[in-house]
């Protein structure tokens, strides 16, 4: 008879649950490593919430300006580089400098709602010939030193300028108004309530839906009949590849969006504070203090382009002269619409002083540009000039 082995069945206790550690998406992790590490200039980045604290404590107005001042250099470097990997996933060129202009806009339609008409005034010209002088000389120079012999699209250069001069001549037509009408009636002073100041109020509106119709013939210009012109930058955009997924860098665009509008916020309700408490007067900070803001991660960005050769359009005249044209053709109307809206009385007339600086920095960057070429003279021509107006703008009366 053979044996049977025997089975013995022991019951095992039952399973207890275990808890596993889920880290984060390895995508969040590089995105957010992507993020912060793209500038050394992030580390700004801890005066966000320390200019909100400044404001809410009510600090003194020096700290309240400078802190959020220091808090939306980082901001505008974060916004720009989430709006490059949008823009590279679109059309490229036209759309990163529409996006490039943003912080700015923000800045001036909080600045508006305050009611620093000057400052928003100032601020525009500022922008303008920021982006002319000392971003397009920074640019010159940095590319003479990293590349000789570099050249651009002068065709599609001399056209942004063109309209750039339409910019400036509406501008110039509402001085020469208030000049002229004032040497008649024997009267230099204009208040908010005299006629000849309605006046140029109505010639301000009508201007500024003009400019706002001919930029609308600029983008037909550059997305539909003469595309040929941008061409070459358009491929050069194509041969990048973005850093974020599209959902990042929306969501990237919003948050920094949101903060910038605060600390713009606080910014514009402490410039009378600073103003009176330093002696400086609003030409200054409007001119100098307010487009340097944006245009310090633009200086950042123009150390690294000419590394790699991009002193084509995109790089070298699309984002000085384009932005400039986009801040003469479509952001100085809106804002004078939006203030015909809000019922804040925001016009074109700008200074004689004003005019002639935005006159002479266009002409110049046209003549600078002829030839296509760059080397590193013009560069210095610009900045020279940049220089000098900021003294000038810094002892002007207030």
């Amino acid at each position: 008879m053979s044996s049977q082995p025997l089975i013995v069945s022991i019951p095992t206790p039952p399973s207890s649950p275990v808890l596993y550690y889920s880290p984060p998406s390895p995508t969040l992790c590089k995105s957010l490593k992507v993020i912060f590490t793209t500038s050394w200039i992030n580390v700004l980045l801890i005066f966000v919430p320390l200019g909100y604290i400044a404001f809410e404590l009510k600090w003194n107005t020096t700290w309240v300006f400078v802190l959020n001042f220091l808090a939306i250099i980082p901001l505008a470097i974060l916004f720009e580089f989430a709006a490059e990997s949008v823009s590279l996933r679109v059309t490229g060129c036209l759309l990163n400098t529409t996006f490039s202009n943003t912080i700015e806009s923000i800045v001036f339609i909080v600045a508006l709602k305050e009611g620093q008409i000057r400052i928003v005034q100032a601020s525009i010209l500022g922008s303008i010939i920021s982006n002319l002088l000392l971003v397009l000389g920074m640019r010159f120079i940095a590319g003479e030193i990293y590349h000789r012999g570099q050249s651009f699209n002068v065709t599609a250069a001399q056209t942004a300028l063109s309209s750039m001069s339409l910019a400036c001549i509406s501008l110039i037509i509402p001085a020469a108004f208030i000049s002229f009408v004032s040497s008649v009636e024997n009267s230099d002073i204009i208040s908010n309530d005299d006629e000849k100041y309605k006046e140029i109020l109505n010639l301000s509106h009508g201007t500024a839906i003009i400019l706002l119709i001919t930029y609308i013939l600029y983008l037909l210009f550059h997305l539909k009949t003469h595309t040929h012109f941008y061409q070459a930058e358009e491929e050069n955009e194509n041969d990048e590849q973005p850093q974020l997924t599209l959902i990042v860098s929306l969501l990237l665009l919003a948050v920094v969006t949101v903060s910038v509008s605060f600390s713009a916020d606080y910014l514009a309700d402490s410039i009378e504070g600073i103003v009176e408490s330093h002696e400086l007067n609003k030409t200054f900070v409007g001119l100098i203090l307010i487009p340097n803001i944006k245009k310090i991660s633009e200086i950042v960005g123009t150390l690294t382009s000419p590394m790699k050769n991009k002193m084509d359009l995109h790089y070298a005249i699309h984002s000085a002269v384009g932005s400039s044209m986009q801040i003469a053709l479509f952001v100085s109307p809106l804002l004078v619409i939006l203030g015909w809206i809000i019922g804040q009385q925001m016009t074109l007339f700008f200074h004689t002083f004003e005019t002639i600086i935005l006159f002479a920095s266009v002409m110049m960057t046209y003549y600078l540009i002829q030839g296509g070429e760059t080397h590193w003279l013009k560069g210095a021509i610009f900045l020279a000039t940049y220089v000098i107006i900021a003294l000038a703008t810094y002892f002007y009366p207030n």
